[in-house]
């Protein structure tokens, strides 16, 4: 047979331009209503009905279920929805994705796919150069769907002509006619051919277009799409690595109901099949193919799978009708197959979502930090290439942020604690701390911006785009806040190591400081939980900055008075005077956050 280098890259071609088609037409989707989707996951997970219904919508929109987990799996990362109200969106996204094995079945044999597919682009391309965002993400919508179907045809196309070899054939025959373990071996060979390529849908195309031209019989090709639902566990589960624990428990309960799925399914695996064999009898018996093409010589089956058999002989007209009529049933009861073998995994499952989460939180145990050492070098929310589009990762960086202001605040804390601290080991082991802070500070800074960049990078709406250049804001002046931090605890060094201390008036003033800068730093963090800003809340920050300026100046000028009288000298003077500039620079940096937030200055 001759199958070389230049067919093998053709095959693998077809498949990636049907893998290319899939991926624009679910991206375009997404971005075109990725604000709406957002909102719908993360509110309508109230309960595990609505939770499955849910993954369903989202899923038959953007026809993949691997882009609807990876989003369910961020959303856990980012602590938006909880690990039990992920469990019904991902069983629900399971039976969302069987939509896409529907529209291959019903428009790949009953519709000729060139004929449309071409006329598509030219709808899409001009789409692509228009001004307006949304009409660049609904041509890559239209190019994407295009395109998956040219990639359909091209690998129908692009298949080895195994019936041209009988030998090839025969040894192919051979490994699907041996029963049950037939079936194990076909689920497996759709397992790993989801896993290779990343997509549950191309395997199911691949399978079809193997049964449709008789090659295997149904049972093998039910099998597959068994083991394809296995294999699109591996994109949550590498999605899920670089994420927090939650992230990983959430990849987990995708594999475990599939694997649980798998489990009950085999033993009733030919009841099953019988069962959609006698649903779509209406349709056509799928078996019947098999048995068709059994009985045709090689030269006529080669014809019928061409579309070269002579249609002026009555005899080949009604052999074609009956030959497509057979290939359709194929196709519409693998689709049934697909949906009903779901949809009854998720009737059975969705009652143990609860014994789920149990189960995952003892696979994927929390690894706990304790408080001693609760200076995490790490970004814990955002994860790079966790998510499936860019408006989407906004959330992640929303979430980062909000853990950014909280660690500062732990080092404010800590600035507090060494201004007061008597003890030489004490004071040393609370400013090597605050170093540490700092240095972690500036590296959480860069990775997020990074981040932020990265995301910048896509085709994004202008929401999208002004969120990004406000949270990159939001970035640096928390940076900046830490850095004021660091520069009070260096002040505290110098004080510390000086041999003249501060009057009771002193300590009494910056006591009051740090009172104002704990009521300042606490309604930021109030602000960056909730990500918006209301009026009272515009007013507090407005009041606390306001407070914070006026008592500066009023010590600036007091200690000019307190010189001339000679309640102390020049040098408590210095640092005293450096401490209550920083105070002034950390408040500047809180507002600026709050204005950052609200996209408004009222100064």
């Amino acid at each position: 047979m001759h199958f070389g280098l230049l067919e093998i890259l053709t095959l693998i071609g077809a498949v990636g331009l049907f893998l290319y088609g899939m991926k624009l037409m679910s991206e375009g989707i997404q971005k075109a209503a990725g604000d709406r989707l957002r909102r719908i996951l993360s509110l309508m997970t109230s309960n595990r009905w609505l939770g499955a219904l849910t993954g369903i919508f989202i899923t038959v929109l953007v026809q993949s279920s691997s882009a609807t987990t990876v989003m369910v799996v961020s959303f856990v990362n980012a602590g938006l929805i909880s690990l039990a109200e992920s469990i019904s969106v991902i069983m629900g996204a399971n039976i969302g994705t069987t939509a896409t094995a529907w529209i291959i079945s019903l428009f790949g044999f009953k519709v000729n796919i060139s004929a449309f597919a071409v006329p598509l682009i030219a709808f899409a391309v001009p789409l692509l150069f228009a001004k307006k965002n949304s009409w660049k993400n609904w041509g890559e919508f239209l190019l994407g769907f295009a395109l998956l179907f040219m990639g359909l045809d091209f690998l129908n196309n692009s298949v080895p002509d195994l019936q041209s070899h009988p030998e090839v054939f025969s040894a192919l025959q051979s490994y699907a006619n041996m029963g049950f373990w037939s079936v194990l071996l076909f689920l497996i060979v759709g397992l790993v051919l989801t896993m290779v390529v990343q997509a549950s849908s191309a395997t199911f195309a691949i399978a079809l277009i193997m049964c449709s031209k008789g090659w295997i019989p149904f049972d093998c090709t039910a099998a597959m799409v068994l083991g394809s639902n296995i294999g699109t566990c591996i994109t949550p589960i590498l999605a899920s690595v670089s994420g927090n624990v939650l992230a990983k428990r959430a990849a987990m309960c995708h594999l475990l109901f599939n694997v649980f799925g798998l489990l009950w399914s085999l033993p009733a695996f030919y009841l099953l099949v019988d069962f959609i064999v006698s649903l779509s009898g209406s349709v056509g018996d799928p078996n019947e193919l098999i048995r068709l093409t059994s009985s045709l010589d090689e030269q006529t089956l080669n014809a019928l799978n061409n579309g070269t058999l002579d249609r002026s002989i009555p005899e080949n007209v009604a052999l074609i009708k009956q030959f497509t009529s057979a290939q359709f049933a194929v196709s519409f009861a693998l689709s049934l197959f697909h949906t009903v073998f779901n949809c009854i995994n998720f009737c059975v499952m969705i009652w143990f979502t609860n014994l789920y989460e149990k189960i995952v939180i003892k696979l994927v145990p929390s690894n706990t930090i304790s408080k001693a050492d609760d200076e995490v070098n790490h970004l814990q929310y955002i994860s790079t290439g966790i998510m499936s589009t860019a408006e989407l990762s906004i959330l992640q960086a929303k979430k980062e942020i909000e853990q950014y202001g909280k660690r500062t605040m732990r080092m404010y804390k800590m600035t507090r604690d060494l201004f007061h601290s008597t003890d030489e080991n004490e004071f040393t082991k609370i400013f090597t701390r605050i170093e540490k802070y700092e240095n972690i500070s500036d590296r959480m800074e860069v990775e997020i911006a990074e981040y932020l960049g990265k995301v910048s990078d896509g085709r994004l709406s202008d929401d999208t785009k002004h969120q990004i250049q406000k949270r990159l804001r939001v970035v640096s002046e928390i940076e900046s806040v830490a850095d004021s931090c660091n520069n009070l605890s260096k002040v505290f060094r110098r004080y510390h190591d000086g041999t003249e201390k501060y009057t009771s008036e002193i300590n009494a003033n910056i006591e009051l400081m740090f009172n104002l800068l704990d009521a300042a730093m606490s309604h930021m963090l109030l602000v960056l939980a909730k990500d918006h800003i209301e009026a009272a809340d515009f007013n507090t920050a407005e009041d606390n900055e306001h407070e914070i300026n006026n008592f500066n100046h009023q010590l600036k000028n007091q200690n000019l008075d307190d010189l001339n009288d000679g309640k102390y000298s020049y040098t408590v003077s210095v640092t005293y005077m450096d401490a209550i500039t920083e105070f002034e620079k950390m408040g500047d940096s809180i507002v600026n956050i709050v204005e950052a937030i609200a996209e408004t200055k009222y100064r």
